[in-house]
Parts: C-alpha cells; sequence; structure tokens
C-alpha cells in the first residue's frame, strides 16, 4: 500500500489543470467517495495492525496534499478571472442616479433666456479686477465707502489688484472696446468682505444688464424689468421703482415687486408690506459713458443689476442663503424637476 501512496503522491505533485472543469474532474477522481483515495482509506482495514500507523499517517498526508494542491488550481483560475474582468452578464445592472442642475444655475440660466428673448447678448469678465474697472470707471469717488478694506478683497495688499464686488466691472470693459448699440447681460460671481449669515455671504451671483443707444429712456429701463419680472414670476405680477442712489446711474432706482406668496397682502417674506426688493437700476451717468470713450451727448443708456440667490429665494422660497453653498444633498434633490 506504501507504493500505491507514493505513486499518487508523485501524479498529485504534477497536476495540471485548464479549466474549473477540469479542477473539479480531478477533484472527483482523487477526492470523492468513489475516487483513489477514498479507495485506499477502504482498504486500510486489511492492513496488518503494526503497520496501520505508519499508514494511517501516509495517508493522512495523501489527503492533504491533494486537497491543497486541487484547492490552489481553484484559486487560479478565479483569481484569472478576475483580472480579466468577466462579469455576469444575467445579473441586472447598477441603477444610476440622474444629477441635478444647482438652484442657483436653474434661475441664472432662466434670467438669462428671459433677456435673450429681448436681444441682450451674454458678455463676461475676469473675477480678479483693477479698480479702474471695479471703482473708478464707474464713478466711484475715492473716500467711497465701497472701496474700504471691510468691503472688498484686495490681493497682497496692492490697492490696484482687487476681486471684483459687482459685475459691473464687465459693463465698463464692454464699453471699452463696443460702440453702441450696446445691449447685454452680465453674469458672474462677485466677492465681498461680509459675514456669512442666512442673508449675506462673502460670495454670490449677480446678473447685471446694460442698454446703451439713441434715445434710450427711463421709460424704456421700466417696460424691459416689467417684462422680466412677469416672465420670472408670473403675469400677475406688479413693479414699483422706488428712488434710491448708485455711483454709476443718475437718476437710479430700486425695484420691488408684488410678493408672490401672499399677493400683496402682507406676510414673513415680505415684511407686512407687500412688496419686495429684488434689483437696483437706473439711467447710465454720462460721466461714465464719457469714461469709457462713448460720447454721452449722442448716446444715452440704462444699467440694473441683481443677486441670483435673491431671485433663488424667492422663486423657491429658500430662506437661508448658505444653504446654496453646502452641497447638501437632501437640498439639491429637490430640485430634480426643476429643469
Amino acid at each position: 500500500m506504501l507504493d500505491k501512496i507514493k505513486q499518487l503522491q508523485e501524479e498529485i505533485g504534477t497536476l495540471v489543470a485548464k479549466s474549473k472543469e477540469e479542477t473539479e474532474q480531478l477533484r472527483i477522481k482523487y477526492l470523492s467517495k468513489k475516487g483513489s483515495i477514498s479507495q485506499l482509506f477502504d482498504e486500510f482495514k486489511n492492513v496488518p495492525s503494526e503497520m496501520k500507523r505508519e499508514i494511517g499517517q501516509a495517508l493522512n498526508i495523501l489527503k492533504n496534499q491533494a486537497t491543497e494542491r486541487i484547492n490552489d488550481l481553484k484559486e487560479t483560475f478565479e483569481e484569472q478571472g478576475n483580472e480579466t474582468g468577466s462579469v455576469d452578464l444575467t445579473m441586472p445592472g447598477d441603477s444610476m442616479k440622474p444629477g441635478t442642475r444647482h438652484p442657483i444655475s436653474l434661475v441664472k440660466n432662466e434670467i438669462s433666456e428671459i433677456f435673450n428673448r429681448l436681444g441682450f447678448k451674454i458678455a463676461e469678465g475676469p473675477e480678479i479686477e483693477d479698480d479702474w474697472h471695479v471703482f473708478s470707471a464707474l464713478n466711484f469717488p475715492l473716500e467711497h465707502p465701497a472701496r474700504d478694506m471691510q468691503d472688498t478683497f484686495f490681493i497682497e495688499k496692492d490697492p490696484d489688484v482687487l476681486l471684483r464686488t459687482h459685475t459691473s466691472s464687465v459693463q465698463v470693459r464692454v464699453m471699452e472696446h463696443t460702440q453702441p448699440p450696446i445691449r447685454a447681460i452680465f453674469p458672474g460671481r462677485v466677492f465681498r468682505n461680509e459675514a456669512i449669515s442666512a442673508r449675506a455671504h462673502c460670495f454670490f451671483h449677480q446678473v447685471e444688464g446694460l442698454y446703451v443707444d439713441e434715445n434710450v429712456s427711463f421709460s424704456d429701463l421700466r417696460q424691459t424689468l416689467l417684462y422680466f419680472a412677469k416672465e420670472m414670476f408670473g403675469e400677475d405680477t406688479s413693479i414699483r421703482l422706488r428712488p434710491s442712489y448708485f455711483p454709476f446711474t443718475e437718476p437710479s432706482a430700486e425695484m420691488d415687486i408684488s410678493c408672490s406668496i401672499c399677493g400683496g397682502k402682507g406676510c414673513a417674506m415680505c415684511k407686512g408690506t407687500g412688496w419686495v426688493e429684488i434689483l437696483g437700476c437706473g439711467m447710465v451717468d454720462p460721466a461714465v459713458l464719457d469714461s469709457c470713450g462713448i460720447d454721452s451727448k449722442k448716446y444715452t443708456g440704462f444699467a440694473f443689476g441683481m443677486g441670483v440667490e435673491r431671485i433663488t429665494n424667492l422663486k423657491y422660497q429658500v430662506k437661508d442663503l448658505r444653504l446654496f453653498f453646502e452641497n447638501d444633498v437632501r437640498f439639491l434633490k429637490q430640485f430634480e424637476s426643476a429643469y
């Protein structure tokens, strides 16, 4: 019997297989109930008593050797299957959840589409600007509070290099390189050194607009903004213009819309007044036109600017501005159908 055991050990030491199926056949041949090793265990009862200890140990070694060899062959084919990236095509595929546009992008795109229908083109400019395009060309005097460090982010303590505080800087760039008629809007991100709260942030988004041509009047401005308000908030929306002050427009105004939540009756959103402020506007100051190389005696124009977050707050009734910047998936999923 020792000769048979030795012969099987030599066979098992040289076992090879080309597939999982061949490995299974080898297992059946040697380790199944009718396999070669099992037959030797059946013959063990006929072994003389004085040889049982030696042959018994040899049989156990043989069985362990065969088991280890066949398991090694199985693992080889499993690793090869992983390396080749084999997949079970009958398994169901992983579902891919569709993404959503950010509410700020949704509203910015809607604003752009409304003014595109009125013939306004889109223009963009750099976020890192100089004093001329952000302040000086827009008629800001040197002592204006907006030049103070508390409002503006200056870069490397250089008073001439800063992060733009409004997209009016793009208006200046367009007027410097384009002769009227000019009709454009300027969407983009702006930066101000403000404390972050539910109503304010150190960076936010604006859409400003500019129309310069011959005989442009305040009436043109009002009709343009009325059209925008009705398209954005509904046909029943009313507007009102209140006198205000901006260095780059004269006369200047702030525009309110009738509260879409209470219908003008008064609520927490409109603080009981029935009106909600959404933007500032006015006729372009002649000094701004002249500083940009446009003849103020021949051309007039109007400009307006609105915060995208403010419009989004009103449209979707989002009360905390910080939600727009936290990337909370639970919040963003609420806009899956807002296309």
